[in-house]
């Protein structure tokens, strides 16, 4: 879509929904200004953070598409995703008891998706769904994601011959000081949502007493330095699934 189509859209949103560039300009903590650029298909001289802004007031979203001349950018993001699996699973290795299972899909309720990585400790009956992320992009976005796996844990884990008593979050950040920065501005919302470190959930992995709402950064130099993953196949130790279940 050029930009003038998505001006289009902005302004057609709005005219139906009978409000002035100046109530929505108000509602997104922008000036009417901007309203107007973006309405005119002028993104490029207008704060990506304003687009959004706007667009949310709208119930409108908005979706970014990354392109690149050159190849292999699927498995230039994909390294960094998969350092950060190879990392979690060594240090979950470290700890009695969890069973994990990684890009576990699901359709629960007509509901669809992937959980980066599913841990059961049978001992406690406790679920821990762990969201892996080498970038802080949207923080409601991923407190909405991570609450919606959260949500369909329990199902997802009966499917699996799993009865859970209790279920756990832990998002895992890939150490950067783009990130820390990230976490920075957002950090009321965020540790509202995510309230446990990475100190708790190392102790709370030894003892699943509680079910934690964490967020912490891997210090690991592989999921630091994204661009230097090397080319070799990265696994990650994957539990055969239950008898009668189903992947």
């Amino acid at each position: 879509m050029s930009d003038q189509a998505v001006g289009r859209a902005f302004r057609a949103i709005r005219v139906r929904g009978r409000q002035r560039q100046g109530d929505i300009a108000r509602l997104a903590g922008v000036s009417r200004w901007t309203v107007a650029r973006i309405e005119r298909g002028r993104l490029e001289s207008v704060a990506l953070s304003s687009v959004r802004a706007v667009a949310r007031t709208l119930d409108m979203s908005v979706d970014l598409v990354v392109r690149w001349e050159g190849a292999g950018l699927d498995r230039i993001i994909g390294a960094g995703h998969d350092a950060l699996h190879e990392a979690v699973s060594r240090l979950m290795a470290d700890q009695q008891g969890w069973l994990l299972l990684a890009e576990v899909s699901f359709s629960t309720w007509g509901e669809r998706g992937v959980i980066d990585v599913l841990a059961w400790h049978a001992a406690s009956r406790t679920i821990l769904v762990i969201e892996l992320k080498t970038e802080i992009v949207e923080a409601g976005r991923l407190i909405a994601q991570v609450d919606r796996y959260r949500r369909l844990a329990p199902a997802i884990a009966r499917d699996r011959g799993w009865s859970p008593e209790r279920v756990a979050a832990w998002v895992v950040v890939a150490d950067s000081r783009t990130n820390r920065r990230r976490l920075a501005d957002h950090l009321i919302t965020l540790r509202a949502a995510f309230p446990d470190d990475g100190r708790t959930i190392r102790g709370w992995l030894r003892n699943p007493d509680r079910a934690v709402s964490a967020l912490s950064f891997l210090s690991d130099e592989r999921a630091v330095h994204l661009t230097r993953a090397s080319d070799r196949r990265r696994r990650v130790r994957v539990a055969a699934p239950a008898p009668g279940s189903t992947r």
